[in-house]
């Protein structure tokens, strides 16, 4: 149950928005092409979508494209009164702000990836940016298009100097370049990146275990399995086709733990990296 709302418009388009609730509380986003960034200023809320469950804690905070459905809010606590602020991006408010040039984190990504929403966790600058913004709330009378098309410039740049502003760039320029990649395209973009199960999943845009079930309908394999066959299957052949040394083709090919290369390298070739080439060079 919402107690308390207070919104400001955009060219005539919700952009700035503060909410108190009280709980149970559930909120689905409905389904338009917009984004929306979501900070919780008190209590934990829990972010849902395909059977995926991400929570929210105070002074941390969500974006998200609502280009699908399905998406929700939902209160975590149950009588624990939650605080949001949400600010919503339009593309055509957006192209309007920015006339000349969009900026580059809402331009297309290189990244393969269908991902649709990314948590953003505390960050010093971003908490200090909506603790600005409650000022306005509590003087409405002070703001303008001017101040509003400020504040929206604001976190955009604040966004892209993120540690999540490639997957951010990759939920905001679904807004303007909506390309939807298969599965197999995901997987064959992302094997040899030192990349765990759980972030390619976020790259499918599904859950877990939605993930592990359809990977292994279309492989007969589980991820773990069939990605480290690969990656070993391409060390192995840059072992014999170049120079490189073995801790840098074990690097390029998704490999982290150059000890952990070697033990699975032996596991599956017999010998170790080094003999492999040796022996195949003779």
């Amino acid at each position: 149950m919402i107690t308390d709302y207070k919104k400001f418009d955009l060219f005539g388009k919700s952009f700035l928005q503060k909410m108190v609730i009280e709980p149970p509380y559930r909120y689905d986003f409905p389904v338009e092409e917009r984004a929306c960034f979501l900070y919780v200023l008190n209590g934990d809320m829990h972010y849902r979508f395909k059977g995926n469950e991400t929570q929210i804690p105070t002074n941390h905070s969500l974006l998200l494209n609502c280009i699908e459905s399905g998406k929700q809010i939902q209160s975590t606590q149950e009588r624990q009164v939650g605080e949001v602020v949400i600010l919503t991006f339009h593309p055509e408010i957006l192209k309007q702000v920015y006339q000349r040039e969009l900026p580059a984190i809402v331009q297309p990504s290189n990244t393969i990836s269908n991902q649709s929403s990314s948590t953003i966790n505390n960050d010093f600058l971003i908490q200090k940016y909506i603790e600005g913004l409650l000022f306005y709330f509590e003087n409405p009378s002070l703001v303008s298009d001017e101040i509003l098309v400020l504040k929206m410039k604001e976190i955009i740049l604040l966004l892209s100097q993120t540690r999540e502003s490639d997957n951010i760039q990759v939920i905001l320029s679904q807004l303007f370049s909506p390309t939807k990649f298969t599965f197999k395209q995901i997987i064959a973009a992302h094997l040899f990146s030192p990349i765990n199960v759980e972030e390619l999943a976020q790259k499918t845009n599904l859950s877990v275990s939605s993930f592990k079930r359809e990977f292994k309908k279309l492989y007969n394999d589980s991820p773990a399995n069939y990605i480290k066959a690969k990656r070993l299957e391409k060390a192995a052949e840059l072992l014999l086709a170049s120079d490189q040394r073995i801790s840098d083709i074990a690097f390029d090919c998704g490999f982290n733990d150059l000890a952990n290369f070697t033990k699975s390298f032996h596991d599956k070739f017999g010998v170790s990296p080094t003999h492999y080439r040796i022996e195949k060079d003779k």
